[in-house]
């Protein structure tokens, strides 16, 4: 093997260990963020990363809410209970299923969570304003890509317990 192909395969082992160390990074800075923002709330982590949820996936039934937040139904219950009573959603009766009920974030709340985030998202309003939009769709990519695996990880180590 050549040393020119040597370089290059040891220059991208490299850049995948950038890649790798930033999104371990990226996962730290990420945690301590929504931890300033969840205190400031009033706000459990747990309860912080529901109301996301429902935010961006509501209205949903509570069995939906569970798995995707990754909690216990009786855990989500709770969690609920506290955010319903704080005023940060309602659960409502399914138009469709009046057996079931839907989450729903109420969005006058909304906005003090978007208050709380508005240095984050500004910082990363200024960043994605560098890329043009090829290279935005690629970042989006990658991002989702990476999401998923960690969704599937989770699932793994979830499925090596039972």
């Amino acid at each position: 093997m050549s040393s020119k192909v040597s370089r290059g395969e040891a220059a991208r082992r490299d850049a995948r260990r950038e890649v790798r160390e930033a999104l371990r990074e990226v996962g730290v800075q990420l945690a301590q963020l929504n931890r300033r923002v969840s205190g400031r709330l009033g706000l459990r982590d747990a309860d912080m990363d529901c109301l996301d949820l429902i935010g961006r996936l509501g209205p949903i039934g509570a069995g939906p809410l569970a798995k995707a937040a990754g909690l216990h139904p009786a855990t989500l219950t709770g969690v609920l209970d506290r955010l319903e009573r704080a005023g940060w959603i309602v659960r409502e009766r399914d138009t469709e299923d009046r057996r079931a009920v839907r989450i729903r974030a109420l969005p006058e709340r909304g906005k003090e969570v978007l208050a709380q985030f508005a240095g984050m998202n500004g910082a990363v309003q200024e960043i994605c304003s560098r890329y043009d939009e090829q290279q935005l769709a690629v970042i989006a990519d990658f991002l989702s890509r990476v999401a998923e695996a960690g969704r599937v990880s989770t699932l793994a180590l979830d499925e090596a317990e039972d």
